[in-house]
């Protein structure tokens, strides 16, 4: 074990002991490279106070803040699960950037320099007007047992980054995606490379998607678990090259996504989607458990293929061994007529579109 992983341990050890007993934290227990926060301080004078690598250890309470993270290394550590984070209070004048955007905790680098290797654990993020966790420009950022909930926009999102670790996350009632990835918010373009950005062991409910991946390549979405989301998993590419996709779906759970999400600008109305792929190409969709998804809009059923609302055609994609099963209208449907390359082998499932796509 490192030595910084020793002492971002040992002063966990200690914070959860003080938020226990009401002694005092040692100076010298908590080292010189972490900073403890007690209800009633702020989060964010802390991270000001602290330098590249250290750990920020938020002891149980509800803290009426955001949170902006510029510098490399950094650790904002929750502990005994009970740590909050919500905006501030009605008719307080927002502070910072991160806040003023409508944020929980901001990870925030530039076009030239990105903000690398921010850990985040074991906070909840709730009620905030646009994202609980929010991230740009910024390469390997690991958000690990963080609660997203009731947040407008999304639960976890990240743009112009690279080597993300999402895992062991739950987000819940959003008003979009529980977990996003995009290229960028702002901006068209060709789908950019997440150099192996994994989304793993999520718990993604009532929010209008459970996973969106926007005109992105190279991710992992694996083991996670979506239900009462309107969608739960949506690929999404545009005319652009390169096009999105080259990114992996399995072993996920993806059961009952019935809530009803009407049509937006960019998007039509969506209820019963399992996975969605528009505009993608070469995504392997293999080994999920896809139950249930029911709904009546032209994105309904288990997994569906369907051409972008932009014209881009999906090619090359790969559905196989998959469990889809009680999705109406159909199992698997493909939509997108015009696409090249699509395969659909070894899936159990009992309808699709066109007919003849199901081992069973």
């Amino acid at each position: 074990m490192r030595k910084k992983h020793i002492t971002c341990l040992a002063a966990a050890t200690v914070a959860l002991a003080t938020a226990l007993g009401g002694a005092a934290v040692p100076s010298a227990a908590a080292g010189p490279g972490d900073h403890v926060v007690r209800p009633g301080g702020s989060i964010q004078s802390a991270v000001d106070a602290a330098s590249p690598g250290d750990t920020v250890v938020v002891l149980p309470g509800t803290y009426h803040e955001s949170v902006h993270i510029t510098k490399p290394g950094l650790t904002l550590l929750g502990v005994g699960g009970r740590v909050v984070l919500m905006p501030a209070a009605t008719g307080t004048k927002a502070a910072g950037t991160c806040a003023a955007s409508g944020n929980g905790i901001c990870v925030a680098g530039t076009k030239g320099h990105t903000v690398d290797d921010v850990s985040i654990r074991s906070l909840t993020v709730s009620g905030f007007a646009k994202s609980g966790v929010w991230a740009s420009w910024t390469g390997g950022l690991s958000v690990r047992r963080v609660t997203a909930r009731s947040n407008g926009t999304w639960g976890i999102a990240q743009e112009h980054s690279a080597h993300a670790d999402l895992r062991d996350n739950t987000a819940t009632g959003n008003g979009d995606a529980g977990i996003f990835v995009a290229n960028s918010v702002s901006e068209e373009g060709g789908a950019t490379d997440t150099q192996g950005t994994e989304i793993r062991n999520n718990s993604l409910t009532g929010n209008r998607i459970g996973v969106t991946a926007r005109r992105v390549r190279n991710l992992l979405i694996d083991g996670n678990r979506m239900s009462g989301n309107c969608s739960g998993v949506f690929v999404v590419g545009d005319e652009s090259k390169p096009a999105a996709g080259a990114m992996t779906v399995s072993n996920n759970r993806i059961e009952e996504n019935n809530k009803y999400c009407a049509a937006t600008p960019r998007l039509s109305a969506i209820q019963g989607s399992g996975v969605v792929l528009t505009g993608s190409e070469r995504t392997v969709v293999r080994d999920n458990v896809i139950r249930g998804n029911v709904g009546a809009t032209p994105l309904s059923g288990g997994v569906v293929l369907f051409k972008s609302f932009v014209g881009a055609l999906n090619t090359g994609n790969t559905i196989s061994r998959n469990l889809v099963r009680d999705n109406m209208p159909a199992d698997l449907a493909d939509r997108d007529t015009s696409g090249t390359g699509n395969a659909f082998d070894g899936n159990t499932c009992g309808t699709s579109v066109p007919a003849g796509m199901c081992a069973e």
